[in-house]
């Protein structure tokens, strides 16, 4: 069985472009654009929800991914690689959701 291999990847920076949805800059100089709501479920994501929360998001200076004051974070290769992790991750967002009923 072949290990999936993640990039290493840090956030350089973000903007907020719309309710829930940021711009984010990679140290490789990709970008990426998330709209994040599918996956604001669950204990931990599921704040988020609260969009003055949302938008304290910040750049964690040490690990160089997205961090908001609740503790909620994403790992930077998540971020980066979103378009091929997104259906996960709603998934996951859909069975935090049911628990949490």
């Amino acid at each position: 069985m072949e290990a999936v291999k993640h990039g290493i990847y840090k956030v350089e920076s973000f903007e907020i472009v719309a309710p829930y949805t940021l711009r984010i800059t990679f140290d490789d100089e990709s970008e990426q654009i998330i709209d994040f709501r599918p996956v604001l479920a669950g204990e931990l994501f599921g704040p988020l929800n609260d969009l003055t929360l949302f938008d304290k998001v910040a750049i964690d200076p040490e690990v160089h991914t997205l961090v908001w004051p609740n503790g909620a974070d994403f790992e930077p290769a998540t971020l980066h690689d979103w378009p091929q992790v997104v259906d996960a991750l709603v998934s996951q967002a859909k069975e935090w959701e049911s628990v949490a009923v």
